[in-house]
């Protein structure tokens, strides 16, 4: 028995494809992106010798000459031209009462539609009624009302507050919850007649 060996032919290995174009093609578009984000980074980037932001070279209204006192010999002036100024925020701006009805309006809407929901459900679902009701209500206090109403307003809210605390102490004692349902209806009535709903 011999092993039949197979024949075995020589045959020329196939030269490499040429990538050199590719090649060039990858170098040119990786310079041309690094000139693109130089050129960015110069026209985009301020120079030391530019003004600051917000900084204008023609004169403001501010700028225009006003006659001063000259300066008296013990004065100093205490204020450093590096620090900016302090700037105070505006007063708050006083709301009509339509604004104020418009903007409290949603949450005493909805305060006896959950009252109605806490009326007829018990537990967790009423409990959590309840806290939905009660952020509404810190909602309603941290509301600037108009001066005319805003001894009334706090009042009324705070009062609404602890009627939605005693309702929840109800349901957490699986007590009786028409009594303390009652009284949040009437805090929150209080609070609708009082803006006009």
């Amino acid at each position: 028995m011999s092993d039949e060996q197979p024949e075995v032919r020589w045959a020329p290995i196939e030269p490499k494809p040429k990538n050199r174009g590719r090649i060039w093609l990858i170098v040119g578009i990786s310079v041309a992106a690094l000139a693109i984000v130089g050129a960015l980074l110069f026209f985009l980037l301020p120079r030391g010798d530019a003004p600051e932001p917000g900084a204008s070279g023609s004169p403001g209204p501010s700028s225009s000459p006003t006659e001063t006192s000259s300066p008296t010999p013990g004065a100093t002036s205490t204020t450093d031209p590096s620090e900016p100024p302090a700037i105070t925020p505006p007063a708050p701006v006083e709301p009509t009462i339509d604004a104020f009805r418009d903007q409290v309006s949603g949450w005493l809407t909805d305060a006896p539609q959950g009252l109605d929901i806490i009326a007829g459900s018990s537990g967790t679902d009423a409990l959590s009624v309840v806290d939905s009701l009660v952020q509404d209500a810190q909602r309603m206090s941290d509301t600037q009302p108009p001066s005319s109403l805003d001894a009334q307003w706090r009042d009324g809210v705070s009062a609404y507050a602890e009627r939605l605390n005693e309702l929840r102490t109800a349901i957490s004692e699986s007590g009786n919850t028409s009594g303390a349902v009652e009284a949040a209806r009437s805090a929150v009535q209080n609070l609708r007649s009082l803006v006009g709903l």
